[in-house]
C-alpha cells in the first residue's frame, strides 16, 4: 500500500467544487466498470439530496452506467497523483462489487482519510472494520448502499473518525511491511519444517 501517495492532504478544494459545485456530499467509486462490479448499485445513492456520485474508471459498462446513475460525474480513468487526489476530495468512498479478493482501492480510499462503504463479501470483509473504518452492507443491495450513503451524509463527524481510523489502519500495510510480513511466514514454514525432518 502507498501510503505516501495516498493520503488526507491531498484533498483538494478546488477540485470539490468543479465536482459538486453545491456544496453536495461527494460519494466516490473508483475501478473498472465492468458487469461483475455491480456500479449500477450506486443508483440510490445517486437519487439522495445533497449527494453527488463520482465514477472513476473505465469499462464496457460505462454506456450503461451513465444512462442507470443520473447525476454522476464519469471521470475516466485517473492514475498516479491525480487518482490520489481525487480520492483524498471524496467525503465518502463506496466499493459496489462482492466479487473482490483484495479490493486495493478499498486501502487507498482508507489511505487517504475518507469512510468506506463496501459489500460483507471477499476482500473488503479483511480491510473494512464495521462501526470503525465504515460500513460493510449485504451484497447487491443498492437500498442497504444507499441507507449507509445517507446515514454517513447526516453525521460529519462519524465520517472523519471512520476515515482517520481508517488511515491509521492501514499505515502499517506498506509493500515492504507487507512483502517482510510474507518472509516471516515463509521462514516459519521453513523451520517447522526442518523441526519435522530433524525428529
Amino acid at each position: 500500500m502507498d501510503t505516501v501517495r495516498f493520503r488526507p492532504d491531498r484533498r483538494d478544494e478546488a477540485l470539490r467544487r468543479t465536482l459538486a459545485p453545491d456544496g453536495e456530499l461527494i460519494v466516490g467509486y473508483v475501478g473498472r466498470l465492468a458487469p461483475e462490479k455491480q456500479v449500477e448499485l450506486l443508483s440510490g445513492a445517486c437519487a439522495l439530496d445533497g449527494v453527488r456520485v463520482v465514477v472513476v474508471g473505465d469499462g464496457p459498462s460505462r454506456p450503461g452506467l451513465e444512462q442507470s446513475l443520473p447525476g454522476a460525474v464519469f471521470l475516466g480513468c485517473r492514475t498516479g497523483d491525480e487518482l490520489a487526489r481525487v480520492f483524498a476530495s471524496l467525503d465518502v468512498f463506496v466499493h459496489t462489487g462482492p466479487f473482490e479478493t483484495f479490493c486495493q482501492t478499498v486501502q487507498e480510499a482508507m489511505a487517504s482519510g475518507v469512510p468506506v462503504v463496501a459489500p460483507a463479501a471477499g476482500g473488503p470483509l479483511d480491510l473494512v472494520a464495521h462501526g470503525r473504518t465504515g460500513l460493510l452492507v449485504p451484497p447487491r443491495d443498492a437500498g442497504a448502499v444507499r441507507d449507509a450513503v445517507w446515514s454517513l451524509s447526516a453525521d460529519p463527524g462519524l465520517r472523519g473518525a471512520y476515515g482517520a481510523a481508517g488511515r491509521a489502519a492501514v499505515e502499517g500495510r506498506t509493500w515492504a511491511a507487507v512483502g517482510d510480513r510474507l518472509i516471516g511466514h515463509y521462514t516459519d514454514v521453513l523451520a517447522s519444517r526442518k523441526a519435522v525432518l530433524a525428529a
